[in-house]
């Protein structure tokens, strides 16, 4: 089948309705065909693109998932922070399978904020101390390092190529984070180990470094089409997620040219990617979560486990109050449906059309002690009971099946373009 023309659509942002983990990943790899360039524009290694090919089953960081197309020019924007010690490790796993990893295919901005390793010293003792009302980190350092980017206390990747400079910053900044951790009654940060890490990570890193935002502004005036790729969903931006049950950063689409590196160029196409049924990681409320056998059997179901940590997921019914204010925050014009075929073993499909707090029903998303005391409202559609994961078109799915995507649409307001019924790269269908 042949993948829509990207048409005017050059620069084009995918981007997740939810909690994350909507199968953005497996969305660009199959879009990325269509593309010249993929970028990711924030976040670290705190959450995972699983990407399933001809080539093998990849599961993605940091690295943006054009990787895995050879043609494909690669970005990581300033927006990101990077564990240069997971980067290396993911280039060379990727290469070990058969990949070639070059700085003609993979690009990092100078801009770029490097992750170290007293970020994720500070990010477990913090954890720690939190006890019973730990926030559900990933313990790889990013909120502590995503705080240190917006105190001015922290190394860019640019630093990496001027290694005197490099060294009197990281005195500076290891003498300033060993204040700050000392209240955890902990041993200090060693410099000499710092210093260490930097040369042994960075120095391999350093052909990669470049200005990016000025090769992407030059790309785009050149009509190059260019992929944006957000990790994690609406519901854990910094901004307009579930504070403070977040990340540390924006994963909406209208960061992506900021992040990225070209703040003057706008977005001509967004593409929003929601799972056929609801699923989260981490701590914060989660309305429509299920609990003992139910639970269990669609965890099972779906392989609802963290790509990057493989802590179990949190799972439930379809959301459409979530889902319809995801689908506003990120100012998408279109859907791609991820996972329908997970669904195929009910006979009656849970979808949460409202929530009822304190009495009242409610359609708005709402906020705080709201969210926390909020119940679903569910209505129950007809499930389809039979194998999807070979349909190519939509007119091959059973009625059941087309009718529980029409209502989905119509629940969230935006259409749906694409429907996974699989993970294998050609498990998908278009609506034309």
């Amino acid at each position: 089948m042949m993948m829509r023309d990207a048409g005017q659509g050059e620069l084009t942002a995918i981007v997740g309705i939810n909690w994350g983990d909507e199968g953005k990943g497996r969305m660009v790899d199959l879009i990325s065909q269509d593309f010249d360039i993929v970028v990711r524009y924030q976040g670290g290694n705190n959450a995972g693109h699983t990407v399933i090919n001809e080539k093998g089953k990849f599961i993605l960081n940091l690295l943006p998932s054009g990787i895995l197309r050879p043609e494909i020019v690669n970005v990581m924007g300033n927006g990101m922070v990077i564990d240069l010690e997971h980067l290396w490790g993911e280039m060379e796993s990727l290469r070990a399978k058969g990949l070639d990893i070059t700085p003609a295919n993979l690009k990092i901005s100078h801009l770029a904020t490097i992750c170290l390793p007293y970020h994720k010293t500070q990010d477990i003792y913090e954890e720690d101390r939190l006890g019973e009302a730990k926030q559900g980190s990933t313990r790889r350092g990013i909120g502590p390092v995503y705080g240190d980017k917006y105190l001015r206390k922290s190394l860019r990747l640019g630093d990496l190529l001027y290694p005197e400079l490099l060294a009197k910053q990281a005195a500076d900044l290891v003498a300033w984070k060993n204040l700050t951790l000392a209240g955890y009654g902990q041993a200090a940060i060693d410099l000499e180990a710092t210093l260490a890490w930097l040369r042994r990570f960075g120095e391999p890193l350093r052909p990669y470094i470049s200005d990016t935002g000025a090769f992407l502004d030059q790309a785009a005036a050149a009509g190059k089409r260019a992929l944006f790729e957000a990790q994690l969903g609406a519901l854990r931006d910094i901004d307009f997620g579930i504070y403070p049950y977040t990340t540390s950063s924006s994963a909406i689409a209208a960061y992506a040219p900021i992040g990225s590196g070209i703040p003057n160029r706008r977005l001509d196409r967004i593409i929003g990617v929601m799972k056929a049924y609801s699923s989260s990681v981490g701590g914060g409320p989660f309305t429509c979560e299920l609990s003992g056998e139910a639970e269990k059997a669609l965890r099972e179901a779906g392989g609802e486990y963290g790509a990057a940590t493989g802590r179990p997921r949190r799972v439930g019914p379809f959301d459409g109050v979530a889902s319809r204010y995801g689908v506003r925050i990120q100012g998408a014009g279109e859907l791609a449906l991820t996972k329908l075929d997970v669904l195929s073993y009910l006979e009656k499909i849970p979808v949460c059309v409202a929530y009822e707090i304190k009495g009242d029903r409610r359609e708005d998303f709402p906020w705080g002690s709201e969210l926390a005391a909020a119940k679903p409202i569910y209505i129950y559609l007809d499930g389809w009971r039979e194998d999807i994961s070979g349909c190519r078109r939509f007119g091959d799915l059973p009625p059941a099946a087309r009718d529980y995507i029409s209502y989905l649409e119509k629940l969230v307001n935006c259409p749906v373009s694409y429907v996974s019924v699989g993970a294998s790269r050609d498990q998908y269908l278009m609506r034309e």
